[in-house]
């Protein structure tokens, strides 16, 4: 019996033959989640592990898509495949997967070397925290080795989501002002690499003078890794050599202090977790509905039941 060309099986392997259509429906079965998704990760897992993963965050207009477009130029002069998830809380049909700098990348859509795909959750259990390791995943065991992930800006899910890479690298710019300044916390725990892009710009040296003062507050370990401060031009490519060295010197780090594996020890943990917590508040939402949910609701209502001893009720047969 023939498959159907929506067969999870059938596209992973006519993407590990190179058919980008296949990646690129796989990819969206991962987006939408359920069974086919699933089914996706489990045909990738066994095959993954040798992939590196490059986060790219920062406030919106900092230029991320530009620098993450000229990051791709410079890894093909090296003659290195790529592969770019460009992360969207919001629908690719309102035009958030489209808008802004992101054209910018399209350069680079008919390179057989590059791959890239604009993510948002669509529906996926879990949302982007959970699809988003899930296509890296698949990226990595169809030979993608280098995996650049853009979010569009300083939000909890796209710090989360930046923050899972093996190194991560925090966009500002000159003057980076209060909008950064606020959500500092959350970019100084994620950050193995700064760029202070725009750097044609008036304010670089205050900017990098802030940035080294923040990092001297956080109190870092002697041998521990400082984020380095890269000034970049993305719109030509200026300090984007720099920034790659930044990048490799901080994979060179991780991997030789044992920091990579407990980095992603850690990440496949909590994936694990994220997962489990997500299948119960599934389980949670079905529990709450019908006419049994509805009775017990009208109970709590007209204050014959307290809440607690309704909700023991409810999930009686869930810890049987």
């Amino acid at each position: 019996m023939a498959r159907s060309p929506a067969d999870p099986a059938a596209l992973f392997a006519a993407a590990r033959q190179g058919d980008r259509a296949a990646t690129a429906r796989l990819l969206s079965l991962i987006e939408r989640g359920g069974e086919p998704g699933r089914a996706v990760g489990r045909l990738a897992f066994p095959l993954s592990g040798d992939g590196y993963t490059v986060g790219l965050t920062g406030a919106p207009g900092a230029g991320k898509s530009t620098l993450t477009s000229a990051l791709i130029g410079h890894l093909r002069s090296l003659e290195l495949e790529v592969a770019v998830l460009a992360i969207d809380p919001s629908s690719p049909f309102t035009g958030g997967a489209i808008l802004g700098d992101r054209v910018r990348m399209q350069d680079h859509a008919t390179d057989p070397g590059v791959f890239i795909r604009s993510m948002a959750t669509r529906g996926h259990l879990g949302g982007l925290s959970l699809a988003t390791p899930e296509a890296v995943r698949l990226l990595d065991a169809l030979g993608r080795h280098w995996i650049l992930v853009e979010t569009v800006g300083v939000g909890q899910v796209e710090v989360e989501v930046a923050g899972k890479a093996d190194t991560t690298v925090v966009v500002v710019n000159p003057g980076w002002g209060d909008s950064v300044q606020a959500n500092k916390a959350g970019l100084m725990e994620i950050a193995d690499v700064f760029v202070i892009n725009k750097a044609d710009r008036k304010g670089v040296e205050e900017t990098r003078r802030d940035l080294e003062q923040m990092l001297d507050l956080s109190d870092l370990p002697h041998d521990a890794w400082r984020p380095p401060i890269v000034p970049t031009v993305a719109n030509t490519s200026e300090g984007v050599a720099a920034l790659w060295d930044a990048v490799l010197a901080h994979r060179e780090y991780a991997t030789s202090t044992g920091l990579l594996t407990e980095r992603r020890n850690f990440r496949a943990s909590e994936e694990l977790r994220e997962i489990v917590a997500e299948r119960l508040r599934e389980r949670a939402r079905q529990i709450c509905t019908g006419e049994r949910w509805d009775d017990v609701t009208s109970d709590v209502v007209a204050l014959r039941r307290d809440p607690w001893s309704a909700a023991d009720e409810m999930l009686a047969p869930v810890e049987a």
